[in-house]
């Protein structure tokens, strides 16, 4: 789910009831959460069977507000505890303080809702391998997760490779680059080859080059489409195609200045 429009009730139950989606990721800069509460009662899923993912915003970085806004999301969503909780931006806006110390400070905030099972996996998200370096120094707890956005035309191989080598899970946001990828000619041609759609052909391409792969949509139909994307296999060939439509672009924030 997403801010500015990309929340829809009746997607959110659809994708729960009938497309067999089991992972919520979420933001308290969404501003849906306690939606989402009303969304997963109306869905009957049971908790357990869930995987609820939400993020700390920045303007509640800091060892105390950090774990203030934890208990405060999981209040808005109707939980007892959160599946997984990132720290959304590397940038901390504090005055007076470098990023760096607040989001060390932060971190170890966050390991103690680990340790105390508040958050059963904690992490991060739009961090760069040198933000990941120095909460490597700064902390105790490698990050369980980096979410970074992840399309044909944004593939940060050396982040995702870094990511692997520490064991932190890479997921991907913006699969289909906002719309931008569905209408590359080449994506089209390929869908057509395949006898897919250009987003089940993004969808797909993400997973195979091992990214855990977070589409969304407000459109039941589409989040159907999203989902039938385990039953055929995209050659190698053609995966070396898309990967080399990177360009660095980013359709989302760019978190290098940071």
């Amino acid at each position: 789910t997403s801010h500015h429009g990309g929340y829809s009730h009746n997607a959110v139950v659809h994708a729960l009831q009938k497309c067999g989606i089991r992972h919520i990721d979420t933001a308290k800069r969404y501003g849906c959460e306690s939606l989402l509460q009303k969304a997963i009662k109306e869905s009957d899923v049971k908790r357990e069977d869930l995987w609820i993912t939400t993020k700390l915003w920045h303007s509640d970085y800091g060892y105390e507000n950090t774990k203030k806004a934890c208990l405060e999301s999981c209040e808005r969503l109707g939980i007892e505890y959160l599946d997984l909780y990132l720290m959304h931006w590397p940038d901390a806006h504090v005055l007076g303080k470098s990023n760096r110390e607040v989001r060390a400070e932060t971190w170890r905030a966050m390991e103690e809702l680990y340790e105390k099972g508040l958050c059963k996996s904690i992490g991060v998200s739009n961090f760069l391998i040198s933000h990941l370096e120095q909460l490597k120094e700064d902390c105790v707890i490698t990050p369980h997760v980096n979410q970074v956005e992840y399309h044909p035309f944004q593939r940060p191989q050396e982040l995702v490779d870094y990511c692997k080598s520490r064991d932190i899970v890479f997921e991907g946001y913006c699969p289909l680059a906002k719309g931008e990828a569905l209408t590359h000619p080449a994506i089209i041609q390929m869908a057509k080859k395949y006898g897919r759609t250009p987003a089940q052909i993004c969808i797909r391409w993400s997973i195979q080059n091992g990214i855990v792969t977070i589409p969304k949509s407000t459109k039941a139909e589409r989040i159907e489409e999203n989902c039938k994307v385990f039953d055929f296999t995209i050659a190698e060939d053609d995966v070396g195609i898309l990967n080399g439509m990177h360009d660095g672009r980013h359709v989302s924030w760019d978190p290098s200045l940071i």
